[in-house]
């Protein structure tokens, strides 16, 4: 089920959304759906990394000691 939200966007980002959406014969709506749903799975695989990075305990290796362990 989809549930209505509002947003206010720049005036260049909704001309932009206008052609995209016209040179697409996508919907403004699907278009927007779709960044937010790729900003969600991008954002998520940067704060694992992050998270990875920053956690002391976590072990470095390098990438010949990676390929090494992954029988590359």
């Amino acid at each position: 089920m989809s549930k209505a939200i509002s947003i206010r966007l720049d005036e260049q980002v909704l001309k932009e959304l206008e052609v995209l959406s016209k040179a697409t014969e996508r919907s403004r709506t699907f278009l927007i759906n779709e960044a937010i749903m790729t900003y969600i799975a991008e954002y998520g695989d940067y704060r694992i990394a992050l998270d990875r990075l920053l956690d002391k305990d976590d072990e470095l290796i390098s990438g010949s000691e990676l390929r090494r362990r992954l029988g590359i």
